[in-house]
């Protein structure tokens, strides 16, 4: 099924909460180990056979279009979708009806993942005959909980209820932003009733129609760590972890020059960085093309070539 699947990535928002960054970077092309987040996603499509990719883009959308072109560059094809009004995950999934058929898998552009076994997804899609499958993780962290969604499940172990943002989650199964629909999602996306609170079609409430209309929506615990990359100090983090899960010191790109007496610690450098002294560095992210020609202790921190941001 793979190779007719669909592989699909939200990159439309701006992100504003990302600030001095989202200025300069749609926020899917700030970096995770010197790869843009869409990067790493379009990974994953590929690790599933996924070819065929659309990307729905927005803010600084040319800059997205110029770095990953039509794909051929990363082995894959890819064709973009402008999302003119940020109306929500719904919103932007809807404007997807003419140039998707089938099944497809959808990430949020935003959202770093550290993903297993994925492929259970399409394998439980299968079995269960079509409808979704939502990938979840076990979550303890109850704040962590309240900010994304949450489900209730029957006693045939299919969703039954969705719960976005929830104050009191019955559970620990936190949904994660990836989804694998059949094209009925567009179905349910189409009767989704525009929310007051947010003024936006929710995608929870479109997984609820769903659910509510007899099609089969499962889980699948496929996701071992997950960051959604909302502030600065996200990105950092996100940075620093993968770092510890990979079993790295430091993460240098090749084309970096970094000052013979300069002390690096869990530090992401990117392409064409001059560090030019002899500074100890710790806990941080260069972006590419940027020169540190000051400073001694520098500390949970992101570098570009515009700001230098205290997380």
């Amino acid at each position: 099924m793979s190779q007719k699947m669909t592989g699909v990535i939200l990159a439309a928002g701006k992100g504003s909460r990302i600030d001095p960054f989202n200025a300069h970077f749609p926020k899917p092309l700030l970096p995770i180990a010197n790869k843009p987040i869409i990067e790493h996603h379009i990974d994953i499509f590929r690790s599933l056979g996924i070819q065929n990719i659309k990307i729905v883009v927005g803010h600084l959308m040319e800059k997205i279009i110029t770095h990953f072109g039509n794909g051929s560059a990363f082995g894959v094809n890819i064709e973009y979708v402008e999302q003119q009004a940020t109306l929500g995950i719904a919103h932007a999934v809807g404007q997807l009806s003419q140039v998707v058929r089938g099944t497809f898998l959808l990430v949020l552009g935003d959202i770093y993942y550290a993903p297993k076994q994925l492929g259970l997804m399409v394998h439980q899609f299968e079995s269960q005959g079509g409808g979704a499958v939502l990938a979840v993780m076990r979550e303890d962290n109850l704040e962590a909980m309240k900010k994304n969604f949450t489900v209730e499940q029957g006693e045939n172990g299919l969703v039954r209820r969705v719960v976005e943002k929830p104050r009191n989650p019955v559970n620990n199964l936190k949904g994660c932003g990836i989804y694998l629909f059949g094209d009925e999602m567009f179905d349910a996306i189409r009767k989704t009733p525009r929310t007051a609170l947010r003024d936006e079609y929710e995608i929870t409430n479109s997984i609820q129609i769903l659910c509510d209309d007899g099609y089969p929506v499962s889980v699948a615990e496929v996701v071992d760590w997950d960051c959604n990359i909302t502030f600065a100090r996200d990105l950092l983090d996100a940075n620093v972890e993968y770092l510890k899960r990979q079993g790295l010191v430091n993460l240098i790109d090749s084309t970096a020059d970094v000052h013979p007496d300069a002390k690096l610690e869990s530090v992401v450098v990117g392409s064409g960085v001059k560090i030019n002294v002899p500074a100890h560095i710790r806990n941080a992210v260069i972006l590419p093309d940027t020169t540190v020609g000051r400073g001694h202790n520098i500390e949970e921190m992101i570098i570009s070539k515009e700001e230098w941001h205290q997380c």
